[in-house]
């Protein structure tokens, strides 16, 4: 049976097949005919919206959640010295920051 990562995963599902088997013996004879067996399956299909979805999320974790470019020049300034911080602007966005969280 698949798994949730599997949905998510974007992987094809693979179902399991539920057999049941009903007996009617409801006539005396007691002749093979009078037994009747069914046979049902389970089957889950993706809409285009949710095959879509899982596109989107295989796409976004195939990438970086950041800049590494942006990190390695922020590293590089650091390391020569050349790196600069605006104090009113750092006391300015931990300021908004709290707002934000409801801390004042």
């Amino acid at each position: 049976m698949a798994g949730i990562d599997n949905i998510r995963s974007g992987q094809t599902l693979s179902t399991t097949t539920r057999s049941s088997v009903r007996n009617d013996n409801s006539t005396t004879s007691g002749s093979d005919s009078a037994k009747k067996s069914t046979v049902a399956q389970d089957a889950v299909s993706l809409s285009s919206q949710g095959k879509a979805v899982g596109e989107m999320h295989n796409q976004m974790v195939s990438q970086p959640s950041f800049d590494q470019a942006k990190v390695a020049a922020i590293k590089e300034a650091i390391a020569n010295g050349s790196y600069t911080v605006d104090p009113e602007k750092l006391a300015d966005n931990m300021m908004k920051f709290e707002k934000e969280l409801g801390g004042l």
